[in-house]
Order: C-alpha cells, then structure tokens, then sequence
C-alpha cells in the first residue's frame, strides 16, 4: 500500500472518530457500530483518533462507506448550519423509538446504518429499491 493510500486510510479514520465521537456514542457503542471486534479495548479507539488506520475489512469498508453517506446526507439537509446534524442525531426522536438517532443506528449495527442511510438519503433509497426490484 502507498503511503497516500495510507494517509488516506488514516484522514477518513481520524474523520469517523470525530463524527463518531460527535454524535456522543459510548466505546462499546462505537466499536459495535464500525464492526469492530468485541472487546476492543478504548485504547484501541484513542489509536484510531491519533494515528492508526481502521482496520481493512470488507465489512468495516461497508460500515465506512454508509457512515459518510449518513454524514453526506446531513450536511446536504442542513446545508447552512453543519452543527444541526450531530443534534438531530443526538436528540431522542419519535421515528426511532423516542431514541436518538445515533443510539438507534448503533443498537441495530450494520442494518441500522443502511436503514438511516436510506431514511436520511432518498437517492440511495431510490437506488438499492431499484436494485431489488431488478432482481
């Protein structure tokens, strides 16, 4: 791997702990909602905050990959004030069981960041139903 492709890997990191950190998730939280191992220890993660990449799984790329879309969508609907979108993810709300967002997508893991990718982003709905009904 180059050394761009690895300052690359270590932005996005550093960029997803923020975001992560930001919304107000817990450790446990955190590790669940990346895909990280169970019994990844808050040193691990304080390495991810600093200078380790993540690791360079198919399913953590996966996780990434709908987390900046949920990250996209929210600044394209609060295009004016970015600060808008870390509280309408952190405030309880009646769609997701009077949770907040970022608890509900967490407690539900890889299916709960699809389904608040496709909530937040009508395209990327629109798209995996036209994908499904392809099918």
């Amino acid at each position: 791997m180059s050394d761009t492709q690895q300052e690359d890997r270590l932005d996005l990191t550093k960029t997803i702990m923020s975001v992560v950190d930001s919304w107000g998730l817990n450790a446990r939280q955190t590790v669940a909602l990346l895909g990280l191992p169970d019994g990844t220890p808050t040193r691990a993660l304080r390495r991810y905050r600093d200078d380790t990449p993540f690791p360079d799984s198919e399913d953590v790329k996966a996780r990434l990959e709908h987390i900046c879309g949920i990250i996209d969508a929210l600044r394209t609907t609060y295009p004016h004030n970015p600060s808008m979108g870390v509280l309408w993810m952190r405030q309880k709300n009646q769609r997701f069981d009077l949770q907040a967002p970022a608890q509900w997508v967490a407690d539900r893991g890889f299916d709960g960041l699809v389904a608040m990718r496709a909530h937040l982003d009508c395209s990327f709905d629109w798209f995996n139903d036209k994908k499904a009904s392809d099918h």
